[in-house]
């Protein structure tokens, strides 16, 4: 089972991500990412095989002090996979690639996954993992449409073991 270290949104900031994974769920047989019961997220390491103590530690040097970390997004990209991945785009922000830059300092790169890594990696909320292709046009179209632009604050970081999800650590990030 692989374990991914994300930034997490538990309050009421996320009802657009909420709302975006209900209007995307229409091209999918099954909405994914309700079926996760894991809050609106964006994902900063995956790796495959690494002791969880291990991604503890790396979780708690890198989000121990850091405070609430608020991202804009602007519009929908997609990822055209074995599924069509559709999901929100953050607008650029140093932020983000820092706290990226600064977790993968704790661990060899070589153990994350090549799409997670420095200078791979696409900083996304995703909003629906399983449109299939047969409706990917139809997904493609509504993404390039949708101009919806809103900011979230993503107050928690964690590590996960998935699927399905299980939390093995969870830091709260210090409110703004």
């Amino acid at each position: 089972m692989p374990y991914g270290i994300s930034l997490k949104c538990l309050n009421t900031t996320a009802s657009p991500v909420f709302k975006l994974w209900d209007e995307a769920a229409a091209f999918e047989e099954t909405a994914s990412m309700r079926a996760l019961n894991y809050p609106p997220h964006l994902t900063l390491a995956v790796y495959q095989k690494l002791a969880s103590d291990r991604l503890a530690e790396a979780l708690k040097s890198v989000f121990r002090t850091r405070s609430t970390v608020t991202v804009n997004f602007s519009g929908i990209g997609y990822f055209d996979n074995d599924f069509l991945v559709l999901w929100a785009r953050p607008i650029a922000d140093d932020t983000l690639f820092q706290l990226h830059a600064a977790l993968h300092q704790e661990i060899d790169l070589a153990d994350c996954h090549e799409h997670y890594r420095p200078g791979n990696w696409m900083p996304h909320c995703t909003i629906a993992a399983k449109v299939p292709k047969a409706k990917s046009e139809a997904a493609i179209d509504w993404a390039n449409e949708n101009r919806m632009q809103f900011s979230v604050n993503f107050d928690a970081a964690d590590c996960v073991r998935f699927p399905p999800v299980e939390i093995l650590s969870e830091i709260a990030l210090t409110p703004e």
